[in-house]
């Protein structure tokens, strides 16, 4: 009962405060194009054992996925294994192998070959890696066996926003809108007294 507990203090979860702001900057528009089209080559290849070994081979044993703590975090881990893998792939589907598989003649297949080369969709991969980089590394720290002090929450968070704003040579305009969402979420569930007097200690 709400005044039962008038000494009891609660404080939202850190990592699930940051998967939300990892999910609301997956909805702007470019990128949610790109997570849109990544994660459907990714469910494409690894729904198919064959390819998948072709894949393997030109990323020299390199795997596209990769679980996370959270599920946002592990679409944006899975963009990042694209990005390091970029030249890979698209060897991949000019190869002779690959165009006379069975796969370079499905739709599925053409989607890909067709995602793969597109320049826009690589540009879009860095873009949005540029603005959920610094929060996913944030999102391991208070993830981790080891919790930090709730001041250093403030800090880490600090230096991520830090981090971005670095990547895009502080051009606000072009993480003005992350920068909202992440204000955002953290006014209404971090920005605590608690949270506040551990930084300050």
């Amino acid at each position: 009962m709400e005044g039962s507990r008038p000494h009891l203090y609660w404080t939202p979860c850190a990592a699930h405060c940051i998967d939300l702001m990892l999910e609301d900057i997956g909805k702007i528009p470019k990128i949610k194009e790109c997570l849109k089209n990544a994660m459907f080559a990714n469910a494409y290849i690894y729904n198919h054992t064959g390819l998948v070994n072709m894949m393997r081979r030109f990323t020299n044993q390199r795997n596209l996925h990769r679980p996370a703590v959270t599920r946002f975090a592990t679409s944006f881990i899975t963009l990042s294994q694209m990005h390091n893998q970029k030249n890979n792939l698209r060897k991949m589907i000019v190869s002779d192998e690959w165009k006379v598989s069975k796969w370079a003649k499905d739709a599925g297949g053409k989607k890909i070959t067709a995602t793969f080369l597109q320049e826009r969709f690589w540009r879009n991969i860095m873009y949005a890696l540029k603005l959920t980089g610094p929060l996913v590394k944030v999102l391991r720290i208070v993830d981790g066996d080891k919790k930090p002090a709730k001041g250093y929450i403030y800090e880490s968070m600090n230096r991520a926003k830090e981090a971005i704003a670095a990547s895009f040579r502080n051009k606000y305009v072009e993480y003005q809108k992350a920068f909202k969402i992440i204000d955002k979420r953290w006014e209404c569930q971090l920005h605590r007294p608690l949270h506040a007097t551990g930084f300050f200690f």
